[in-house]
């Protein structure tokens, strides 16, 4: 017999979330109000970070920084796609473009990270040919990284801890040629006006790599 008092599943999600949104009021708020009303009239953020969607990589929290300091685009995999004309619904695109020419960020940081499900998925193919809805739009998305893969797999082999965070890391270096084949990134950066960047959030133990431009290697932040 169950217990028709007990909350439903919907309500208790919906219960947590109303629950912090008054913690956040009390302490994150209403002490802070003049930083809000200054917010309300615009945003000046000097840093774009492109993240993964995963639950566990928030980069407001990691970078530990308030309202208005970063613009997030979050994805499966943390992937910019290269610069296209095409027909379509652009959002990394539109949200860079914005963050590049009317914000007039200084810097982009690509933040990818450990266990990784989009990076895994394009490590094994295991949603290779499956229909929309069903992985299929996953599939296509992360066939950005099929070029990537290919040394990935042949060095690594395709399943375990290292070929996993060898095309993590790959998947970073992926998004940041791909910025560059936008027309105003290429510009700014070479002006000096923009500087892109490679990061690499270890889930495991929370330790932050960023990657050297001119090798590609990751190494553990100081």
């Amino acid at each position: 017999m169950t217990d028709s008092s007990a909350p439903q599943p919907e309500q208790r999600v919906l219960d947590n979330l109303l629950q912090g949104y008054r913690r956040f009021r009390s302490s994150g708020w209403s002490p802070h109000r003049e930083r809000w009303e200054r917010l309300s009239e615009g945003q000046q953020p000097e840093v774009m970070i492109v993240a993964c969607s995963d639950s566990r990589v928030d980069p407001a929290q990691i970078f530990d920084v308030d309202p208005g300091e970063i613009f997030v685009v979050r994805n499966v995999a943390a992937l910019v796609p290269p610069f296209e004309t095409t027909p379509g619904h652009h959002g990394v695109s539109a949200a860079l473009e914005f963050a590049v020419q009317v914000l007039k960020v200084k810097e982009i940081v690509v933040m990818g990270h450990g266990m990784c499900g989009g990076c895994k998925a394009a490590l094994t193919q295991e949603l290779h040919g499956a229909e929309p809805g069903q992985g299929g739009f996953i599939a296509d998305w992360i066939s950005m990284l099929d070029d990537a893969r290919a040394p990935v797999a042949a060095e690594f082999g395709t399943t375990g801890r290292s070929a996993e965070r060898q095309m993590e890391q790959a998947a970073v270096r992926v998004s940041l040629d791909n910025l560059m084949t936008f027309p105003c990134v290429r510009h700014k950066v070479g002006k000096g006006d923009l500087k892109l960047r490679g990061a690499f959030f270890a889930i495991s133990d929370g330790q932050l790599h960023l990657m050297d431009e001119a090798t590609g290697a990751f190494a553990p932040a100081s």
